[in-house]
Formats: C-alpha cells, sequence, structure tokens
C-alpha cells in the first residue's frame, strides 16, 4: 500500500502512485501478495486491525467489527443480516429474496466450507481499489478485519480484475485453497453485493438473490 504522508479527519494523504499497464507478471506478484497479507492472520473473525476501530466503514456505508468465534457466525450475524435488515427495510429488497438471503444465513455452518484460521483481509478488493504501477499492483482504501480469506479472492472476482486468473493460480500456488473454493465465490460476494444494495439501491438485488441461490446450491 502506499506510505500515509498524512491524516486528518476526514482528509487522507499518500504518496503518489503512478500508473501503469496491468502484466501478468505483476498479476502473479499480486496473488503472492495477498496470501502473506493473509497469512499476517487476525486475533479473531471480526478484529479490527491494531488500534483500529470496532464502529468501521465499508465505502459510505457502517461496518461493525465485533470478534466471533466461528467464521460463520460472524459471518452472518455481522455481514449479511445487518445489511439484509436496512434493505429489506427501505424496500430495496423483496420478501422473497430477503427469504433466500436469510436462509443462507441459517444454513453458513454447513456452506462455509473446512473451517480456516482468521485472515488479516483487505476488506474492500474490489478492482478499483488495485492501483497498477510500474512496480506492481498498489492496494489502497482497506476496509480490514479479521475474516476469511476466500472473502478478498470473491471480491476481485465480483467486479473485475486484470489478469484475474493468473492472480488466483498464483495465490493458490503459494497458500492453496480449500477444496470448494470456486463453488463459494457466491456465498463471500454476497456481503458486498448486499452493501451495494443499502447504498445503491435496487439494482443490486437481483445479483444479491442470484448469489444466495448459487450459494444455496452449492452446498
Amino acid at each position: 500500500m502506499p506510505a500515509v504522508l498524512d491524516a486528518d479527519g476526514g482528509r487522507l494523504v499518500t504518496e503518489l502512485v503512478g500508473g501503469a499497464a496491468p502484466t501478468a507478471g505483476a498479476a502473479e506478484e499480486l496473488g503472492r501478495a495477498l496470501t502473506r497479507t493473509h497469512a499476517a492472520g487476525a486475533p479473531a473473525f471480526g478484529a479490527p486491525p491494531p488500534g483500529g476501530p470496532a464502529d468501521a466503514r465499508i465505502g459510505a456505508a457502517p461496518m461493525r467489527n465485533t470478534p466471533a468465534p466461528s467464521w460463520a457466525e460472524w459471518y452472518a450475524a455481522d455481514r449479511l443480516l445487518p445489511y439484509l435488515r436496512t434493505a429489506r427495510d427501505a424496500g430495496t429488497l423483496t420478501g422473497e429474496d430477503a427469504g433466500e438471503i436469510e436462509a443462507v444465513a441459517d444454513r453458513l455452518p454447513e456452506l462455509a466450507g473446512p473451517a480456516e484460521p482468521p485472515a488479516r483481509l483487505h476488506g474492500d478488493l474490489w478492482s478499483g481499489n488495485v492501483l497498477w504501477s510500474r512496480a506492481g499492483a498498489v492496494l489502497i482504501d482497506p476496509a480490514a478485519h479479521g475474516g476469511h480469506r476466500e472473502t478478498d479472492l470473491a471480491m476481485l472476482a465480483l467486479f473485475g480484475c486484470p489478469h484475474l486468473p493468473t492472480v488466483l493460480a498464483a495465490y493458490d500456488e503459494a497458500a492453496p485453497l480449500a477444496a470448494g473454493w470456486r463453488d463459494r465465490v457466491p456465498l463471500h460476494q454476497l456481503f458486498p453485493l448486499l452493501v451495494h444494495v443499502v447504498l445503491f439501491g435496487g439494482g443490486y438485488a437481483a445479483q444479491a438473490a442470484s448469489a444466495a441461490r448459487a450459494a444455496l446450491r452449492a452446498r
């Protein structure tokens, strides 16, 4: 990440990242670098970074960082259900779509895949937060917390990332992913999609409901 030069209230000044075209070599290094970030670990799922606040944000949406003993319990309580309730109360999710997402939350222990230790996530790893420079990929604007490493990779896939197959292959080679991880991509994409439903309205509701149905089928 670029060095922080100054921070004051709502203002953050970082060093300039000179732009460059993404390359396969930079994508490979991004995949390997992500394994090192994730391997740094966290005390618990939902744990903020050292010195970080419990009440954080992802974009303009509030994001609560409350430690929990298991990923399934935490992902349901602090990542899916709060945004589901907000979207349902605002009328941007139909009752049927909300029911699909609630079913995912109820069945998370069986949908989550093999247990993994908490990883230190970037937390908002969409393609706009990956800058490509002559020195390689640079990550900005994290919403860091302890989570499941598949979540960062799923978010990269959600909104597109140059050379994504190369990034994923390099990651999997350096730190092999658990069997069935590709089938769990929609499960991990459900959180950022719900955030987008809350922030930008019902245009994302169909995508969120589709991700929920895909997560339920992947069991």
